[in-house]
């Protein structure tokens, strides 16, 4: 064998030495820079994955979050309406209530304006009959002509006035 390989040029010795040398440098190479190289690549393929899922669970996150915000700005306008509609009930019921007070209050004016004329009236009624009296007696004294009791007859005055009153 050592005939055929040298007749080529290789020497036999060199060529188990360079291939010893390329297995040890080859094993060097394996334990000193491919395990190291795979962990690192290992190790940064792990970290991509993790920030990957990370980026997941955070858009996942978002998404609820955005979800949460939605619903709770949707809670939020219907309790505003439910705020706007009590307030509205509110105003309604002020302004009925205004309403009757006026109501009420216009009642009780006219009622005391009713009382009040009808004293006016029946004071004006008993100065009409004090001067309506008054004069019969001025002239009856007149007609006469002579001077009868006052007293006397202004009561006959005011029978006859009572008397005319309780025929209307």
């Amino acid at each position: 064998m050592e005939g055929g390989l040298g007749s080529l040029g290789i020497n036999v010795s060199t060529l188990l030495a360079q291939v010893i040398n390329f297995v040890i440098l080859f094993g060097l190479l394996y334990l000193v820079a491919y395990k190291p190289i795979m962990r690192m690549l290992d190790e940064r393929s792990r970290r991509v994955k993790e920030s990957i899922e990370q980026t997941e669970e955070i858009k996942e996150q978002a998404e609820m979050a955005e979800k949460e915000t939605a619903k709770r700005i949707q809670e939020a306008n219907k309790e505003s309406q439910k705020i706007i509609q009590k307030a509205e009930q509110a105003g309604e019921e002020i302004r009925q209530k205004a309403q009757l007070d006026a109501e009420k209050q216009t009642e009780k004016i006219l009622k005391r304006a009713q009382v009040e004329i009808e004293q006016e009236r029946d004071e004006i009624i008993n100065e009409l009959r004090q001067q309506f009296a008054n004069l019969t007696i001025m002239t009856a004294g007149k007609v006469i002509d002579k001077t009868l009791d006052k007293k006397a007859h202004r009561e006959l005055i005011e029978k006859a006035l009572e008397e005319s009153s309780g025929l209307n």
